[in-house]
């Protein structure tokens, strides 16, 4: 069954490379970071995605890479946005 949902979720995050994505990750001890992307690539065992960088932020590109497992746990939730919301 979990072999199945780990399927389904890179899956859902192939079909959505390019993808501008909100996600919420949990840092411990009731720390949660909220950022912005794009998905960039899906790998056999992680996921990129390429972060909005801040104007008063170092100029060079952020990327972040989580597990599948990630998700399933819900330790980094994505939400993918809608194209006409931009």
């Amino acid at each position: 069954m979990m072999q199945n949902d780990l399927v389904k979720i890179k899956s859902d995050l192939a079909d959505n490379i390019g993808s501008k994505v909100r996600l919420t990750a949990k840092k411990g001890r009731k720390q949660t970071v909220t950022r912005e992307g794009v998905i960039e690539g899906t790998y056999p065992s992680v996921f990129t995605v390429k972060l909005d960088v801040d104007e008063d932020f170092m100029a060079s590109e952020r990327r972040v890479s989580y597990s599948y497992a990630d998700v399933l746990t819900k330790t980094v939730e994505l939400i993918i946005c809608d194209p006409e919301d931009e």
